[in-house]
């Protein structure tokens, strides 16, 4: 594909801004590691809650979502949709606990949770596992994205994507630190807004489509626009449904939807100038990521199955992109191809704000962890601010690297997916308790993570390997529960003195469990009937639309009530 003059000078134009706020708040962010990781902990919430949606935008996001519909509907999107819930419970009961904790990471709350040698252990492991293993996982994830989107509409080697990718964003990220990312994050967020909107639109408006009720009424979409998975056929409810809502959402540790909040979405929380600006921030956030950003992907995802209806079209429409990465998820990607110039250029920018807000955010993140909880807790405790914002930066540089040769390996975005929520099946329930349970202890922690990790690779690999997917979740939630259940109640919980000093200063005692469970339950409902109001509204479904709006307010009221209660 020939992009035109004005397309290259959108899509450069976009990194040059990237880049000069990267260098404008370079000095800033040198002061110290509490400004380069946290923005000295003085961030709004709106910045703060664009700066979550941004980075969950991720380039990947397009691909994985058009995977899920092409394959299994719209209804399919139940896997990642149930964590919502998970959200919610964040938002309203866990993002005031985090903000009062103070801490610089959330791997930090294993020292200030648990005593002893065994609890530096795991701060110190647990650091090195999800900063590096595990991030170098997700940011590999999001480079094959780029890598496929690439080779689609620029017919370049996948190396050569890599590298000028990610020195873009390494630089900056290096450079700006947090609050870099932080308004980066602000300004990508509406761009990759616009851009994923003319996707759709031009998606929807393709000679063979010729508009949106000619593809809701289009026949190959039969069966594939419905909102629930057909409830008389247990192999669509169980799997699509049930699982995700009944077992998933509070079992399983993924980026993002952590149990009890964590990762980037927990670093937001700490930085935040109180309490209420981290709840907020944390709201805002679950509502635009459910309820607003899906529906331009699913739209184009639905235009894909005309344009595309198999593997074998993608393969003929693409005969120059590798055929190792030629998947369904390639297939948004493809309907690209179609958008005129000018306006291509725009949504091609987007998709590369879309990649730099995510990396940017996971080499900051991942940095944070390897700096905090590794470099000054263990190797140089005395390191003075300049030391440790010059390993943060030589850290980064070596994140980026790691990711960009694993992202070489990978095929495809669910691939990816799959792999990071099996890992972490079976702790999502330690997460969630263990601000509460004082029988909790380390090698609660310990045991949950080695039989998450053993557990669900002998299901995925092992003699059990034929199980279905959701067979194979069901079992290592289930066998990694009762492992760590067992452990708690065999060793002895933290010393008396750590449990007092942890409950003085994150006052997680029952009152306002109730009120924030409520909440939850109030603003779930809520999002949800915003979530599929919207798509009512697309489909022409304006009666069932108007009721959905109607309780989306009813909710909205009702969580603000119980949310004032604590």
């Amino acid at each position: 594909m020939t992009l035109s003059w004005l397309d290259w000078s959108i899509i450069f134009g976009t990194l040059g801004i990237t880049m000069v706020v990267g260098l404008w708040v370079s000095k800033r962010a040198g002061r110290n590691s509490d400004s380069f990781f946290l923005g000295n902990r003085h961030m709004p919430w709106w910045l703060l809650g664009f700066s979550m949606v941004a980075t969950t935008f991720a380039a990947d996001t397009p691909n994985l979502v058009t995977q899920i519909v092409r394959t299994q509907g719209i209804s399919g999107n139940w896997i990642w949709w149930c964590f919502l819930l998970t959200g919610m419970l964040t938002t309203f009961v866990y993002a005031r606990l985090w903000r009062r904790l103070g801490v610089a990471t959330d791997i930090e709350f294993y020292e200030r949770r648990y005593s002893g040698k065994p609890a530096g252990f795991l701060r110190g492991f647990r650091a090195v596992y999800l900063g590096l293993f595990f991030n170098v996982m997700i940011m590999a994830n999001v480079t094959l994205a780029a890598v496929k989107i690439s080779s689609v509409l620029f017919a370049v080697e996948p190396a050569t994507v890599i590298v000028v990718a990610g020195l873009v964003t390494v630089i900056f990220s290096a450079a700006g630190g947090f609050v870099g990312v932080l308004i980066t994050d602000f300004l990508l967020f509406f761009l990759a807004m616009v851009g994923s909107f003319l996707a759709a639109y031009f998606a929807v408006n393709h000679p063979a489509i010729g508009g949106l009720d000619a593809l809701v009424a289009h026949p190959l979409l039969q069966g594939k626009i419905s909102f629930l998975p057909d409830m008389s056929d247990p192999n669509q409810y169980v799997p699509l449904l049930l699982i995700p809502l009944l077992v998933q959402w509070w079992s399983v540790w993924y980026p993002g939807s952590e149990p009890g909040g964590g990762g980037y979405i927990a670093q937001r929380m700490l930085a935040a100038k109180n309490e209420n600006h981290s709840v907020a921030a944390s709201a805002f956030f679950n509502l635009c990521h459910y309820a607003i950003r899906p529906w331009p992907w699913i739209i184009v995802a639905l235009a894909s199955l005309i344009i595309y209806p198999d593997i074998a079209s993608l393969k003929a429409a693409l005969p120059d992109v590798p055929a190792n990465i030629i998947a369904d998820d390639l297939a948004y990607s493809a309907m690209l191809a179609h958008i005129p110039s000018g306006a291509l250029g725009i949504v091609i920018a987007s998709l590369a704000a879309a990649y730099v807000s995510t990396i940017s955010t996971s080499l900051n993140w991942g940095a944070s962890y390897l700096v905090n909880d590794v470099y000054k807790r263990f190797a140089a405790p005395n390191a003075t601010d300049k030391q440790t914002v010059l390993v943060g930066r030589l850290v980064t540089v070596l994140l980026m690297v790691l990711a960009g040769l694993l992202a070489l390996k990978l095929e495809s975005a669910m691939q990816a997916f799959r792999l990071m929520m099996s890992i972490g099946a079976g702790t999502g329930l330690l997460f969630l308790l263990r601000w509460f349970w004082h029988r909790i202890n380390v090698w609660s922690e310990i045991s949950a993570m080695a039989l998450s990790f053993g557990i669900s690779m002998y299901f995925e690999f092992g003699v059990f390997s034929y199980l279905a997917g959701w067979q194979k979740l069901v079992f290592s939630v289930a066998f990694t529960t009762i492992g760590w259940i067992v452990v708690t109640l065999l060793t002895p919980p933290a010393n008396s003195e750590t449990l007092h000093a942890f409950d003085e200063t994150t006052k997680s005692g029952r009152a306002g469990l109730s009120s924030g469970a409520m909440a939850t339950l109030a603003a779930t409902a809520g999002i949800y009937a915003a979530l599929f109001g919207i798509g009512a509204v697309l489909f022409g479904r304006y009666l069932m639309a108007g009721s959905l709006l109607f309780v989306f307010v009813v909710a909205a009221f009702a969580t603000n009530k119980l949310y004032s209660r604590n």
